[in-house]
């Protein structure tokens, strides 16, 4: 197993030289645009580490990678449609630069396209590899409707939130990391505890960024502190303040959660003030920590080297004390 610059670079390597010159020009554009505007690239990088620890070169789990962002890509740019958002990675978003006809057929055909990746595999991993994609990315569905329903709900609760992150965000993560594992070929158990291991990070790391959200260094953050709270998103972070919050901080957090001012500084100073006076900052990071060392009881179960599961160890530090 190596540095995960080597993966990162692997993968930018192939991105760099891949070409999408097809016709029609506007339905293969866009999607070269998108693919081209890099971002963390955490996902794959994933898959080629879990195919190493388990002993494969991560080059035999190239495909499947380039599979995995591209289908995150794909989510991407249908989920800036439904947004409306007008930037992502800092740049115009598909359906803003062509129109959102093109954002959909474009990200219709990137889906496509990343079943295509897994076609170069032999029958028994082309199918474990295709059947695990195909439930992942219902699941995706599943959680992004999930999380549109809850914009016009009042009675979240934390275990419905907890499973919309989950489907949303941290099935990726842990398909992305068994992916890896049927390309090594390693056994059913070991591919079950890599899957929990992405899971519980990836529940985490998406509970990391709601808290850097509202508590985020500006400087670090790389996108605008105290978005959610501007959107009025029902986040860990409020949904435990309002929990464990008095009758006069509940009446304030649900009024503030219910305007968007044009100037939303005192909005965010606001609720920041009262995530951390009804205790939820710190109940998101105990939440954060949980999560993360749920992940890294699996690294007990796992038939790897030792030496492996300190690589995962200290892989997994490293992204729960991530600043961006």
């Amino acid at each position: 197993m190596q540095a995960i610059a080597h993966y990162q670079q692997v993968i930018s390597d192939y991105f760099d030289n891949l070409s999408l010159q097809k016709e029609p020009a506007n339905l293969y554009t866009p999607i070269q645009y998108i693919l081209s505007l890099g971002g963390k690239r955490m996902r794959p990088v994933l898959t080629l580490m879990a195919a190493e620890v388990f002993g494969a070169d991560c080059k035999e789990a190239l495909p499947a990678a380039i599979a995995v962002e591209m289908f995150h890509n794909f989510s991407l740019v249908h989920d800036d449609i439904m947004d409306d958002a007008p930037l992502r990675r800092g740049n115009i978003t598909v359906h803003e630069k062509w129109d959102v006809n093109t954002g959909i057929l474009s990200g219709d055909a990137m889906l496509i396209l990343a079943y295509q990746y897994f076609e170069g595999y032999e029958p028994q991993k082309f199918r474990a590899l295709a059947k695990l994609f195909s439930k992942t990315a219902l699941e995706v569905c599943e959680g992004q409707q999930w999380d549109v329903d809850f914009e016009e709900r009042n009675d979240v609760t934390i275990p419905q939130y907890l499973k919309m992150i989950e489907y949303k965000t941290a099935v990726l993560v842990g398909a992305a990391m068994k992916m890896g594992g049927i390309v090594a070929g390693t056994t059913e158990d070991n591919c079950g505890l890599i899957y929990d291991f992405g899971l519980n990070l990836g529940l985490a790391f998406q509970l990391q960024d709601d808290y850097l959200d509202a508590f985020g260094d500006p400087e670090t953050f790389g996108k605008q502190v105290g978005g959610d709270i501007i959107e009025n998103k029902k986040t860990y972070l409020y949904l435990k303040a309002l929990l464990q919050s008095n009758a006069y901080q509940k009446e304030r957090l649900l009024q503030w959660f219910a305007m968007q001012p044009e100037d939303p500084a005192d909005k965010i100073a606001d609720v920041k003030e009262l995530f951390k006076a009804t205790g939820a900052d710190a109940a998101t990071r105990e939440a954060i920590e949980e999560f993360t060392n749920k992940a890294f009881a699996t690294l007990a179960k796992m038939d790897i080297a030792e030496d492996k599961k300190q690589l995962l160890h200290k892989f997994g530090l490293g992204l729960m004390q991530r600043k961006v």
